[in-house]
């Protein structure tokens, strides 16, 4: 049984929740995010509104594929409905000799130790606020896409764990290595 599937997502005042064309839009302050119930596995799960909640069931409880389908159709809900009202954001940084970000019109422009820039278009719906120099945060409505765009610049360019050197998400433990000996 799905722990989070056992629970209906409440719409908070502001957001309002429609079923059509094979996908659930949920609309609040913050705009309008699509959840597509037409993927391979969205056939096993029903997907309601009723008293101002959305209420995810499983068509057959005894199969697992069924089951499983349920806790993640449920959590793309939720993440939906806590995007359109809070937002979603991811922090990084970077740590190197002359590493920089800066926002030029819809790019990120980050140096970070090539022989030239590397120009990253910003997508529709996110937006990146450059802090610091070396610090920058994502931020979006579409926890998916917030998160794709942060893993595509952390791969730019890779920490080294012997010097410590490249792009970083907040928070993140990188363990350092011991150099060679003598």
């Amino acid at each position: 049984m799905s722990r989070a599937g056992k629970y209906p997502i409440e719409l908070k005042d502001g957001v309002s929740a429609v079923i059509a064309d094979n996908a659930i839009a949920v609309k609040g302050p913050k705009g309008e995010v699509k959840v597509s119930l037409d993927t391979k596995h969205a056939g096993l799960v029903d997907v309601k509104i009723e008293n101002n909640a959305v209420v995810v069931t499983p068509k057959n409880a005894e199969d697992k594929a069924s089951r499983a389908m349920w806790g993640t159709m449920t959590r793309n809900v939720r993440c939906a409905v806590e995007g359109v009202t809070k937002g979603f954001e991811k922090a990084m940084y970077m740590n190197g000799v002359g590493y920089k970000a800066s926002v030029s019109g819809k790019n990120l422009v980050l140096n970070v130790g090539f022989s030239h820039d590397v120009v990253m278009e910003i997508p529709a719906g996110l937006t990146v606020e450059v802090t610091a120099p070396t610090e920058f945060t994502i931020k979006g409505i579409d926890k998916c896409l917030v998160g794709l765009f942060a893993d595509k610049i952390h791969k730019i360019r890779k920490v080294d764990p012997y010097k410590g050197k490249g792009l970083f998400y907040k928070g993140e433990v990188i363990h350092r290595k011991e150099g060679k000996k003598k």
